[in-house]
């Protein structure tokens, strides 16, 4: 019984390439209870494996976070092998808006702990008592209202190439950093505010106006779909677009444009740029945005140093990189101290 890939994410982009196959990057979640993660992984890897599903799926007890590819001509058996079970039937599927045949090389599920890391320790918080879900429309609404906050629970690296118009954007590198931050911010206006949230697809929202519910906020709400069923709503009933800029992808776009409007800069050079990258030198990979004129003068890499270890022989980098971890150090998300006009 094969539970792990057997191509390389090389060979794979290959095929696909070959096959030339219309594919559908989509995302989706559910908070439920799942008695074994581990059964319901193999599960998901074996059925998913002969539909060619590619992707990124996070298990937990608490329930399943998905992004993926999936082949145009496996949808509809790819929907009803999801109706078929019980806790994600009708489930919402955030299809993107735009698609990339290659979004995907590796199908990759993973038992986790939590599919959205939030540091909390606490047994009488219950995630399925969220916020109000709201539209486009609505959400749109709630903006115009002076007795609205807006808050962006995304992380800095996502929130600086795009978000929604006077939102708070808190400086955090992680989703678990913004919930105490956020709160001590507001709790001013437990009663008297509405705390509107969203974020990329939801996910995060669904735990966080849980969250701030528990916490004694009364009027909490939060994008449904996200910044990605947003964009379809505000596209199909030609609503005001209220996002500025682009929406970061957890997949090998790394963004979707929503608006013409560029906000962020190039962290090398300065200049307005919203493109995010990984430097070339692997033993770095650091997420960073970088010009195509930059990117052609340090041959994609974020400083000399790594520009350096980058041109050298695969194998001196290799040996270079032994016995050195990639730890979450390594794969810093713009706070490099190389980059000059870093946020």
């Amino acid at each position: 019984m094969q539970l792990y890939n057997k191509l390389s994410a090389k060979e794979r982009a290959a095929l696909l390439e070959e096959a030339g196959e219309d594919r559908l990057t989509l995302s989706f979640y559910q908070y439920a209870k799942i008695g074994n993660p581990e059964l319901f992984r193999n599960h998901l890897f074996l059925a998913w494996d002969e539909m060619e599903v590619l992707g990124r799926i996070y298990v937990a007890h608490e329930g399943i976070n998905a992004q993926l590819s999936v082949p145009a001509a496996n949808f509809e058996t790819f929907k009803n092998f999801l109706d078929g079970i019980y806790f994600l039937k009708d489930v919402r599927l955030n299809i993107a808006i735009e698609h990339d045949l290659k979004s995907f090389l590796k199908l990759k599920v993973k038992v986790r702990d939590k599919i959205v890391a939030d540091g909390l320790n606490d047994d009488t918080f219950d995630v399925r008592n969220k916020g109000v879900h709201v539209d486009a429309q609505k959400f749109n609404e709630l903006l115009d209202d002076p007795n609205t906050v807006l808050v962006d629970m995304r992380n800095h690296y996502e929130s600086e190439i795009g978000h929604f118009k006077g939102a708070i954007t808190p400086d955090v590198d992680t989703f678990r950093d913004s919930l105490p931050i956020i709160e001590e911010d507001l709790k001013e206006h437990k009663e008297d505010k509405n705390l509107v949230m969203y974020c990329t697809g939801g996910i995060r929202c669904e735990k966080a106006s849980a969250y701030y519910k528990h916490k004694g906020f009364k009027n909490v709400f939060q994008l449904e779909g996200g910044i990605i069923e947003y964009t379809r709503q505000v596209e199909n009933l030609k609503l005001e677009n209220k996002f500025l800029g682009k929406n970061f992808v957890f997949d090998h776009r790394r963004g979707e444009r929503i608006s013409e409007d560029v906000i962020s800069n190039c962290h090398q050079c300065g200049k307005p740029c919203d493109t995010h990258v990984n430097c070339a030198n692997e033993a770095c990979h650091l997420l960073f945005i970088q010009c195509e004129e930059c990117a052609e003068k340090m041959n994609n890499c974020c400083s000399d140093k790594c520009q350096e270890i980058a041109a050298l022989p695969y194998e001196e980098q290799k040996a270079l990189r032994k016995g050195k971890g990639n730890s979450n150090q390594i794969f810093k998300k713009g706070r490099s101290e190389v980059l000059t006009y870093k946020r």
